[in-house]
């Protein structure tokens, strides 16, 4: 029987000093990247759903359906999305990269679909939405999807070109911006900044010249410049420059959103006024299910219950982040390095407008706000994420070892040996 003795403690080490060292050992871990993206991702949506329900009861009602309306097509897309992840997780690297070409092309078709009076739905100045069987569909969060997982997929094997700026350019900038085009043609400028975020990111990983963003930067401002003259668009960013409150010349107008948000927020408090107790939600703050989940989260539960979901939107990042860092294959490194980036933008935009610090765009709180397509494709693409996190070295030993789940996810946590000297 072999037996492991612990060294002993050397020059006066506190018992403080080896647990520090014995939780950044077990946080050293192979299965550590698995198991903070996938806790994670997890606990966000079953947040979700709850919340979903708390914040579209009132106006579920108030349509004449059932309080659960909402919440059941957000769980039945989370039946959907959770399979998906599962699946997903066990496609071997080389099968994602043949399905590049493949998703970047199915996401042309569903985009152009939006363009169909029979099938495509527009709802405040935004055409990005198709129709079937009864259920809307966003294809351009199947497009986030297709690009990332194409991007990486184009980049890998241009990466012996990168530092020529043709070759870093083509076909991901032309690809990307067919969608783009398409995306924008539904006057979406939310989900058209998520893109171009995504394309610079891909790029960047892969090691393009950097002189390529200082030229696209100027463009892409300029771009998002003319876009935000449409619609309203321009009225929000005006009113955001100038201050929203409940004082502003545009408290009714177009601050409404903004204002109504923030006091959500502020009457939350430390511990907020109690699940399913938001008065906000009573038809006095739009999209609150959706866009403005963050600021019911806020009322409800309070700062504690914002700081949780932010912790939770960072531990996800984190996760990501390492599995970027620790991988030698490249494309696992892009394509895990482009969901990182969809992550963070769209958390960013959300809680940066519901907060006030940014305007207002309509972009949903990944995992958490309602919406079925963004689910779906967050899932999946985090189960592509999780796979990789499978197969890094010594991960697959570790899950081969088929012990309980309770006592892999034990594995990295500390633990505090008997007979230590004290």
């Amino acid at each position: 029987m072999t037996v492991t003795v612990d060294p002993p403690l050397i020059g006066g080490a506190s018992d403080g000093d080896s647990l520090s060292h014995r939780v950044a050992g077990r946080l050293n871990s192979p299965l550590t990247s698995y198991y903070l993206v996938f806790g994670a991702t997890v606990t966000l949506t079953c947040i979700g759903l709850v919340m979903v329900l708390s914040s579209s009861s009132v106006e579920s009602i108030a349509d004449g359906a059932s309080p659960f309306t909402e919440f059941w097509r957000q769980l039945m897309f989370a039946a959907i999305g959770v399979p998906a992840m599962l699946v997903a997780m066990r496609i071997p690297v080389r099968t994602w990269q043949v399905l590049g070409w493949p998703l970047l092309l199915v996401s042309f078709v569903l985009q152009m679909l939006t363009f169909v009076p029979s099938i495509g739905v527009g709802t405040k100045g935004n055409h990005g939405w198709i129709l079937i069987a009864g259920f809307t569909l966003q294809p351009a969060e199947v497009g986030k999807f297709a690009l990332v997982v194409w991007g990486a997929t184009v980049l890998v094997r241009k990466r012996p070109l990168m530092d020529q700026p043709l070759h870093a350019l083509i076909p991901v900038v032309p690809g990307a911006g067919v969608l783009l085009m398409l995306i924008l043609g539904g006057k979406d400028l939310g989900t058209a900044m998520v893109v171009m975020a995504i394309m610079a990111g891909l790029l960047f990983v892969a090691g393009a010249p950097l002189r390529i963003f200082a030229a696209a930067s100027g463009v892409l401002l300029l771009a998002v410049l003319v876009l935000a003259q449409t619609d309203n668009r321009l009225d929000r960013i005006g009113s955001w420059l100038n201050g929203c409150s409940a004082t502003s010349a545009d408290a009714m107008g177009a601050c409404f959103q903004s204002v109504h948000g923030q006091w959500a927020l502020a009457s939350g408090g430390w511990w907020g006024v109690g699940l399913g107790a938001s008065r906000e939600k009573w038809g006095l703050l739009p999209e609150a299910h959706n866009d403005f989940i963050f600021a019911i989260v806020g009322e409800e539960l309070g700062l504690v219950g914002t700081l949780l979901v932010i912790g939770l939107l960072l531990t996800l990042c984190l996760g990501l982040a390492r599995i970027v860092l620790r991988t030698d294959d490249l494309f696992v490194k892009i394509a895990t390095s482009g969901v990182l980036i969809w992550v963070v933008t769209h958390s960013v935009i959300n809680i940066g407008g519901v907060i006030g610090l940014l305007p207002i765009v309509g972009m949903p709180l990944p995992l958490v706000s309602s919406g079925g397509t963004a689910l779906i494709t967050m899932l999946a693409a985090l189960g592509m994420v999780l796979g990789f996190a499978r197969r890094e070295t010594g991960a697959a030993q570790a899950l081969a070892a088929r012990v309980g789940l309770v006592q892999r996810s034990l594995a990295v946590l500390p633990v505090r040996r008997e007979g230590r000297n004290r």
